[in-house]
């Protein structure tokens, strides 16, 4: 039986021994060898059709079914929607060598229509598969990423984004082979994506960004997180995301539990800022233990002194900070209770309490001794609606240690009574979301940064803002007040530290030196230094009073995370995205002990005393770290 190719013809199935259709009198083969047999799908741009290879029906080696894609001259949209398949067909010329994406095998423009032929792949994509078979289980999905996060890498190795990634589009072939994927009709070259194009990709699995116009690597990620879940619980994507709390709540429809380590590469697929997602496919199978990690020490030979300031850190004769010892520091208590990245840590200032907050929008108060979780404050939902809407960014503890205060991606700070364990006030007004916040040597003045780049100087006393700064262009990554309570400094991801005079308000200076977002920032105690980490994956120290550079280490193999600085050695820690926490002598600015990770660590803190070091991480752990 041959199909007609007139998509206006109303009778167009013929006998197999026609050359034109009985009924309109188009010619039946495409290029004297494709023979239309079936229609299998119609849609916006065209039709797609099962064909039979004539010129390859005779060989043993070549199957003779094929795709046939085709885009009718006369469809609404004809120029546009030619520009795409031409696009389509010069990437599957590439792509298609690939063995789980179907080869190019003929491309055809004609005076009516413009024509793909694709390999045919013989099986159920997984939308059917899902209909016939039922949920697919924890190890069904890990096989799933396992075939397809190699096949994301390979296309954008290749600088294609798919931007139409979903189960309808993931082909199972018969035989039970590698999965594969199909229809780059909506792909698109990654270097034309840096202006806002027209709105390409399914409702549901589409990424925030893409849905803007501007997809990115990461948004194909996102799409194959969404599959996974929608394949996991059954449920479309608009079911499985909450509106009202903006947030994905797929956990609650599994019909049964998956792992912790699942669970948290499906939410670090599923973040909405493309920041907190994968960057790329290679970091998911990592984390997924399906591909090693590269070394993650750099060389020893990993610092250097700037020729223009001198060539050690000032004078400390005053301090009574002790040298750093060459001790052991190994993990002593790993604490889980969170469902999502640590985001925020903080330690009293009696060393007896340990609070976190994380992506999953809770705060848990610990025992820093014993790791016993003492209480929660949950994230805002139907039972708890007083807490957090989105995640955690900072959490500090008053002075005395009888109020706990949290700022989130919400655009709020609360005040929680650790007493009565209830709230005590919400401050709301920054209009973005927190991104930084510290508080005053007395208690009674809170800083907060904003992800727009704003600062604020609030009294706790009466809720109030009593300053606002503007300088910086981008979200505050760090406000530390010095010891003296004299000067404030803030770092950016605009790539500059501002010092402010803590009492006028006045800038002082802008310090530019990193060559990518300052990401931490932190004082040491008496105030002389400022040490600054970056997405460059260097750290700086800098003399406070000349505002000079002093010193740059290169210090991790990825971003840095946060800075920590011990209270009575010359000591300093660092954490990062490479997985690993490092501890440097401030002096020499030489390493003293790399102390691993599985997952990216995003928050450290010192013990008061400076015999913990506590760090979270984005394995939803925190490692609480002691010295033999």
């Amino acid at each position: 039986m041959s199909y007609c190719l007139n998509p206006a013809c109303s009778k167009p199935q013929n006998p197999d021994d026609v050359k034109f259709c009985q009924n309109c009198g188009v010619k039946l083969l495409l290029g004297d060898r494709y023979q239309p047999i079936k229609l299998i799908g119609q849609g916006g741009f065209g039709r797609t059709l099962l064909a039979i290879d004539r010129a390859a029906s005779a060989s043993k080696n070549q199957p003779p079914f094929c795709v046939i894609k085709q885009l009718v001259a006369q469809y609404p949209g004809m120029k546009r929607s030619g520009d795409l398949m031409r696009q389509e067909a010069a990437q599957l010329a590439r792509l298609g060598q690939h063995p789980q994406i179907p080869a190019l095998l003929d491309h055809f423009e004609l005076e009516t229509a413009q024509y793909l032929v694709q390999e045919f792949i013989d099986g159920q994509n997984l939308e059917q598969v899902l209909a016939t078979e039922g949920l697919f289980s924890e190890q069904q999905v890990r096989s799933l990423l396992a075939d397809l996060l190699p096949v994301l890498r390979f296309i954008h190795a290749n600088q294609v984004i798919h931007r139409d990634l979903k189960p309808s589009n993931i082909i199972r072939p018969a035989g039970d082979g590698h999965l594969v994927l199909v229809d780059f009709g909506a792909s698109k070259i990654a270097p034309e994506t840096a202006k806002t194009e027209t709105v390409i990709g399914s409702a549901g699995y589409a990424a925030p960004e893409q849905v803007m116009g501007r997809a990115e690597f990461a948004s194909d990620l996102y799409s194959l997180g969404v599959t996974c879940v929608h394949l996991l619980t059954g449920m479309h994507p608009f079911d499985l995301y909450s509106i009202g709390e903006d947030a994905w709540i797929w956990r609650q429809y599994l019909p049964k539990p998956i792992s912790s380590e699942l669970r948290r590469v499906l939410d670090k697929l599923l973040q909405k800022a493309t920041r907190q997602r994968y960057s790329n496919a290679t970091e998911a199978l990592q984390d997924l233990r399906l591909e090693r990690v590269a070394p993650i020490d750099p060389p020893d030979q990993f610092s250097r002194t700037d020729a223009q300031t001198p060539q050690k850190i000032p004078s400390r004769k005053q301090s009574t900070r002790s040298q750093p010892t060459q001790a052991i520091w190994r993990c002593v208590q790993t604490i889980e209770g969170h469902e999502g990245e640590i985001t925020a840590l903080a330690i009293d200032r009696a060393g007896n309490l340990l609070a976190t907050g994380g992506t999953d929008r809770a705060i848990y108060l610990w025992d820093l001794a014993t790791g016993e979780r003492l209480h929660c404050f949950l994230g805002r939902s139907l039972w708890f609606g007083v807490g957090h809407s989105d995640r955690i960014t900072a959490l500090t503890f008053s002075p005395e240690g009888r109020f706990l205060i949290s700022a989130s991606d919400d655009g709020t700070i609360k005040q929680w009574d650790l007493k009565t364990l209830r709230l005590v006030s919400t401050l709301s007004g920054h209009g973005w979301g927190i991104s930084a916040m510290t508080l005053s040597e007395d208690g009674y003045l809170l800083v907060s940064g904003d992800r727009e780049g704003r600062i604020q100087l609030w009294d706790l006393e009466t809720e109030t803002v009593i300053s606002s700064l503007n300088n910086q262009r981008n979200a505050i990554s760090a406000v530390v007040i010095s010891p003296d309570q004299q000067l404030l400094v803030s770092s950016s991801l605009d790539k500059t530290i501002c010092f402010w005079d803590f009492q006028t308000d006045i800038l002082l200076k802008t310090l530019k030196g990193h060559l990518d977002s300052v990401t931490a920032a932190t004082l040491t105690p008496n105030g002389r230094t400022l040490l600054s980490g970056s997405a460059d994956r260097t750290i700086k120290l800098w003399d406070v009073v000349s505002a000079s550079q002093i010193k740059v280490i290169a210090a991790h193999r990825d971003s840095i995370t946060d800075l920590a600085v011990h209270p009575r050695e010359l000591l300093f820690a660092s954490s990062s995205e490479d997985n690993t926490v490092k501890l440097w002598n401030v002096q020499t600015g030489s390493r003293i002990v790399t102390l691993p990770h599985p997952w990216a660590v995003n928050q450290i803190s010192f013990s008061p005393d400076g015999e913990l070091l506590v760090s979270g991480s984005a394995d939803e752990t925190i490692r609480i770290w002691q010295r033999d």
